[in-house]
C-alpha cells in the first residue's frame, strides 16, 4: 500500500510540472503579439533615454567635465540592448503568422516558444536597464594630473638666480618670465628646480605643467602635451581640430591659477593659438621658459629676461671637483693644481665641467693632466666626450642661425686667440673685404647689416660683450667654432689656426694648400721665407708676431687673398716688391708695424678699399700718387703716422704744410667714406676744409703742432658730421677754442646739435688754453680727458656758456648727460669744471691727478644711480668739499698712489 501511494504521489506532481510547463509555454505563444508591443514600446523608451543621457553627457563634456564610468557603461549597454531587440522584433511578424487562428497552437511549436521565451526575457531586461539608467550626475570635473617633481644633479652656482627667479614669481605685475643663456649653461636645471619648489609648496596655485618645447614643435604637439597633464587627452578629443582643442584646453585652464613652465624654446609659441590663457594681474598664473636666444624672450613678451650666466672662477672649481672626486685629486701632489688648469678651460661652462670632470675622475697620475691640457688648448674636440656630449648640444645654435652669411661670420671668429676682446668695427671691415656682407657697396653701409649680425650673435649667446665697441667669444664656443671650421667644413672652406703657440717659423707650406682662412697671430715668427701655395686663400691673420723679414715669394700663390693682417710686428720694416702679386687684395692692415716706406708697386692693388696705417711712426715715404691710384678706396687710417710729404723729402713747404700734400691725394679718392687722418699744420687743415667730402666722412681727427695759431674756430668743424673722436695736441700758442655768431647764424638754422657724433675729446699740451666751453655742443659726448694744459682755470665757464647761448639763441640744459669718463691731469690751475652741480647721469669714472686747485666736483646725484669712481690722491680727496653729503657717499675713492690706474 505504502509503494502505491507513494507511487500516486509522484505521478501527481510530475502531471502537475508538466502541465505548468505546457501552459507557460502556451503562454508565451498566446502573448507573443500583446509581448511584441511592449517590446516595441520599451524599446522606444529605451531609446529615449539613452538619448536623453547621451545629451546630458555631451552637454557636460562641452563644459569640459568627465563622464563618469558608470555612464559609460550603462551607454554601452543600452546600444547593445537597443541592437539585440531591433533584430528581435524582427523576426516577431513572421512567427505571430503560425499560430492557428484563435489559438494559441502554433504551426511550428518549438520555434514559437523560443521566440516568446525570447520576448518575454528581453521586457524584463529592459524594464530592469530603464531602472539602472538613472543618474543624479552624469559627469565631474576633470582629474588634475599631479605636479611633476622634476629628476636633477646637484647643482652649483645656480642658487642665486634661482632666488631672483622665485623672488620675481612672488610679485603679482610678472607673469612672463624668460630665462635664455648659452646651451650647457644649467638653464634646464635651473628650471627644474623652480619646478620642483613649486611642488613642495605650491603656494595656491591649482596646478603646475612642465613641457619640453622640441626645436620642430607644432601647436598640435602643444596641445596634446598639455591636454595629457589637464586630463583631456582621449581619442575623441584628438579628432578635433587645433582651434577646437584650444577652446578646450582655454576653458579648463582659464579657470585655474597655473605655472607653465616651458623648456628650451627655439621661437614664439602662441600662446592664444594653444589655448592657454594669458598670465596676467587678473589671473595670477605664471610662465617660465628658458631658450638660447634672447630674442624669443621678446617675442613671448618676457616682462623680465634673466641671463644665467656661466660660473665664476669658485664655483667652477667646486663643481670640478665633485665629478674628479677627492680620491684623484689627492693621489698626487701636483694634480690639484693641474686640475684647476683644466678646469679654468671649460670657461665655467657646467657642462664642459661635467663633462671634463667625470672624463678625468681616474686620471691619477700628472702626465695624463698635462695631456688633457695641451688637447682642450689645441684641439678640444679630440678629448674624451666633448664632440658627443658639449659640441653636440652647442651645435644646435650654430645650426639655427637663420643663413649661411650668419654662420660664416660666427666662424671667423674662431681666428682669434682664446678670451681676446675683439673690436667689432674692425671684424666688420674684415667681413666686407672678405665678401662675406654682400648687401651693400659701401663700407659704411656694411656696418649697419655687421652690427646687426654680431648683435644677433650675443642674443644667440654665441657671443659675449666685452665693452660697447668689443665682444668675446667663450672659449667653449670657439672651441665648437674650431671643431665646425677645422675639421666638418668643405676642405676648400676649411681653416688653419694656430694662435698663441709660441711658433718660431711660419708652419710647412703643405698645411697651407687649401686653406680658406689661416691664423698665425700671437706667435714668434721672425721670418716668412717660402713660398706657399695657397689659391683659396681668403683670410691671412700675421698680427702680433716678431716679422722682420718677408721673401720677395711669399705671396706670389694667393691669387684671392683678399684680408692681410700684418699689425703690431714692430721690426717689420719693410714690404716685399712681391705684395704686388696680390691682386685680388682688399685690406691690408700695417697699423703698429716699423714701416719706413710704402712700396710703388702697391699701385696694383687696385681692389684696395681698406688701408690701415695707424701708429706707424717710422713710415716717411709715400710715394706721389700711390694713394690717389687707390680709385676704390673707402677706409683709410693714418692717425699716429710719420708720414709728412708724399715724397718723403723733408723739405720746401713741409714744415708750414705739414701733409697737405697727402691730404691733396685723399681729395681724389670718390669712394672714400670712412676716414682717420692726423693734420699736423693750420696749413694742412685748411686744404682739409676745401674738401667738402672729407669732412664728410672724417671719423677721427687728429690736430697737432699748431704753433702759429692762437684761436681754433669750431667753425671750422662743425661740418663733420660723423666726426666721434677729436684729438688736440701740442698746441703751444693756442689760446681758445669757440664758437663764432657766423656759427650760430649760419649752422643753428641747421640744426641744433652740430656735433652729434662726437664721442670722445682728448685735449693734452696746449699750454695756454683756457677753458673747453664750446663742447656743450657735443650731446653725446661720453669721454672728455684733458692733460697737461697749464692755464686750464675751468672746463665750461660759466660767462661764455651765457655768451653762446645768447649768440646761438638756445639754451643746453643737459650738459655732459651722457659723459661716462671724465679725466683731468696736470691742470695746477684749474677751479672748476662748471659751476652747476649736474646730475651726471651716466658718468661711472673720475680721476683728477695734480690738479691741486680744484676743490669741487659739481655732482649731485639721484638715490637710485651706482655709485662714481673717483679716482686721485688721498690728501687731494680729503681736501674735497662737498655741498650734499649724498654725493659723496655715492663715490667710490680709489687711491691713485695704489697704481690701480
Amino acid at each position: 500500500m505504502g509503494n502505491l501511494c507513494s507511487i500516486s504521489i509522484s505521478m501527481e506532481d510530475t502531471v502537475s510540472r508538466c502541465w505548468d510547463c505546457i501552459v507557460r509555454q502556451a503562454s508565451y505563444m498566446c502573448k507573443l503579439e500583446e509581448n511584441h508591443k511592449a517590446l516595441s514600446l520599451s524599446l522606444e523608451e529605451l531609446r529615449a533615454q539613452r538619448d536623453d543621457v547621451n545629451r546630458t553627457v555631451d552637454c557636460a563634456e562641452l563644459q569640459l567635465l568627465k563622464r563618469l564610468s558608470q555612464v559609460q557603461v550603462w551607454l554601452s549597454r543600452a546600444e547593445t540592448m537597443i541592437t539585440e531587440v531591433e533584430e528581435l522584433i524582427k523576426d516577431i511578424p513572421q512567427e505571430t503568422q503560425k499560430l492557428c487562428h484563435a489559438c494559441c497552437f502554433s504551426k511550428n511549436f518549438k520555434s514559437s516558444y523560443k521566440l516568446g521565451q525570447q520576448v518575454a526575457r528581453k521586457l524584463e531586461e529592459m524594464d530592469d536597464l530603464k531602472k539602472k539608467g538613472v543618474f543624479d550626475k552624469v559627469a565631474e570635473n576633470q582629474p588634475v594630473a599631479p605636479m611633476d617633481v622634476r629628476p636633477i644633479e646637484s647643482t652649483v652656482g645656480l642658487e642665486s638666480t634661482l632666488l631672483e627667479v622665485w623672488s620675481l614669481l612672488q610679485e603679482k605685475d610678472v607673469g612672463i618670465i624668460g630665462l635664455y643663456g648659452l646651451g650647457g649653461v644649467g638653464k634646464t636645471s635651473l628650471l627644474a628646480q623652480i619646478n620642483n619648489k613649486f611642488c613642495s609648496m605650491p603656494v595656491g596655485y591649482d596646478i603646475v605643467i612642465w613641457l619640453v618645447v622640441s626645436k620642430d614643435h607644432t601647436v598640435s604637439k602643444i596641445q596634446e602635451k598639455i591636454a595629457e597633464k589637464i586630463g583631456l587627452s582621449n581619442d575623441m578629443w584628438k579628432m578635433k581640430s587645433c582651434d577646437g582643442k584650444a577652446r578646450d584646453i582655454f576653458t579648463v585652464l582659464n579657470k585655474k591659477k597655473f605655472v607653465l613652465f616651458l623648456d628650451d624654446l627655439w621661437e614664439r609659441v602662441d600662446l592664444i593659438k594653444v589655448g592657454i590663457p594669458l598670465p596676467s594681474l587678473e589671473n595670477g598664473s605664471k610662465l617660465v621658459f628658458t631658450t638660447r636666444h634672447l630674442e624669443v624672450c621678446g617675442k613671448m613678451e618676457a616682462q623680465k629676461k634673466i641671463k644665467v650666466e656661466c660660473l665664476g672662477a669658485d664655483e667652477s672649481w667646486k663643481l670640478f671637483q665633485d665629478k674628479v672626486g677627492e680620491e684623484t685629486l689627492d693621489s698626487h701632489p701636483d694634480i690639484r693644481k693641474l686640475a684647476k688648469m683644466v678646469a679654468a678651460e671649460c670657461g665655467g661652462l657646467p657642462l664642459a665641467l661635467i663633462t671634463i670632470g667625470r672624463a678625468m675622475a681616474c686620471k691619477k697620475i700628472p702626465e695624463a693632466w698635462k695631456y688633457a691640457i695641451e688637447v682642450l688648448k689645441q684641439s678640444a674636440h679630440r678629448f674624451a666626450g666633448m664632440e658627443e656630449e658639449v659640441f653636440s648640444l652647442l651645435i644646435f645654435s650654430y645650426d639655427s642661425l637663420p643663413s649661411d652669411t650668419m654662420r660664416s661670420c660666427l666662424l671667423y671668429f674662431s681666428l682669434y686667440p682664446e678670451d681676446h676682446v675683439i673690436n667689432k668695427r674692425n671684424l666688420i671691415e674684415y667681413w666686407f673685404c672678405e665678401g662675406l656682407l654682400d648687401e651693400f657697396d659701401s663700407m659704411r653701409k656694411a656696418l649697419l647689416q655687421g652690427y646687426n649680425i654680431i648683435d644677433s650673435l650675443l642674443n644667440a649667446c654665441l657671443l659675449e660683450q666685452a665693452g660697447e665697441d668689443y665682444v668675446r667669444m667663450h672659449d667653449v664656443i670657439r672651441d665648437m667654432c674650431l671643431w665646425i671650421a677645422c675639421e666638418r667644413e668643405a676642405v676648400e672652406k676649411r681653416f688653419f689656426v694656430q694662435v698663441g703657440h709660441q711658433l718660431g717659423e711660419a708652419p710647412d707650406v703643405g698645411k697651407w694648400e687649401g686653406v680658406r682662412r689661416m691664423s698665425l697671430m700671437r706667435n714668434q715668427i721672425v721670418n716668412l721665407r717660402s713660398t706657399p701655395t695657397c689659391p683659396n686663400l681668403r683670410t691671412l691673420f700675421l698680427n702680433k708676431n716678431t716679422l722682420k723679414v718677408i721673401s720677395e715669394g711669399f705671396f706670389k700663390l694667393m691669387p684671392n687673398l683678399r684680408v692681410l693682417n700684418l699689425s703690431d710686428n714692430t721690426d717689420l720694416r719693410e714690404l716685399p716688391e712681391g705684395i704686388s702679386e696680390l691682386v685680388s687684395l682688399e685690406y691690408l692692415n700695417l697699423s703698429g708695424t716699423g714701416i719706413e716706406e710704402l712700396p710703388v708697386k702697391l699701385k696694383s692693388l687696385t681692389k684696395f678699399k681698406c688701408l690701415d696705417l695707424s701708429s706707424t711712426e717710422n713710415l716717411k715715404r709715400i710715394p706721389q700718387q700711390l694713394i690717389s691710384s687707390f680709385s676704390i678706396l673707402q677706409v683709410y687710417r693714418m692717425v699716429g703716422s710719420g708720414v709728412y710729404y708724399q715724397d718723403g723729402m723733408i723739405e720746401g713747404n713741409v714744415l708750414n704744410g705739414g701733409n697737405a700734400g697727402l691730404i691733396e691725394e685723399l681729395k681724389c679718392l670718390q669712394h672714400l667714406n670712412m676716414l682717420s687722418i692726423e693734420i699736423k699744420s693750420a696749413f694742412a687743415l685748411e686744404t682739409f676744409l676745401t674738401s667738402r667730402n672729407l669732412q664728410g666722412c672724417a671719423e677721427e681727427l687728429v690736430l697737432r703742432n699748431f704753433p702759429e695759431s692762437k684761436v681754433l674756430d669750431v667753425l671750422s668743424l662743425a661740418n663733420m658730421e660723423r666726426l666721434e673722436f677729436l684729438h688736440v695736441a701740442n698746441c703751444d700758442n693756442m689760446e681758445e677754442m669757440k664758437i663764432t655768431r657766423d656759427f650760430g647764424e649760419m649752422r643753428m638754422a641747421q640744426t641744433n646739435t652740430p656735433f652729434n657724433s662726437l664721442g670722445r675729446v682728448f685735449i693734452e699740451r696746449c699750454r695756454r688754453l683756457r677753458d673747453v666751453t664750446w663742447l656743450t655742443f657735443a650731446p653725446n659726448l661720453t669721454m672728455l680727458s684733458v692733460h697737461c694744459c697749464p692755464k686750464m682755470e675751468e672746463i665750461m665757464s660759466e660767462r661764455k656758456l651765457n655768451e653762446t647761448e645768447n649768440v646761438v639763441g638756445i639754451p643746453y640744459p643737459n650738459r655732459f648727460a651722457k659723459l661716462k669718463e671724465l679725466h683731468l691731469r696736470h691742470l695746477p690751475q684749474l677751479k672748476s669744471i662748471c659751476s652747476d652741480a649736474l646730475p651726471f647721469p651716466c658718468l661711472t669714472d673720475i680721476s683728477v691727478f695734480k690738479c691741486s686747485k680744484l676743490k669741487k666736483l659739481p655732482l649731485s646725484f639721484d638715490p637710485e644711480r651706482n655709485k662714481i669712481s673717483i679716482q686721485g690722491t688721498l690728501s687731494w680727496w680729503k681736501e674735497l668739499e662737498w655741498e650734499d653729503e649724498t654725493a659723496r657717499n655715492k663715490c667710490l675713492f680709489v687711491d691713485s698712489s695704489l697704481g690701480l690706474w
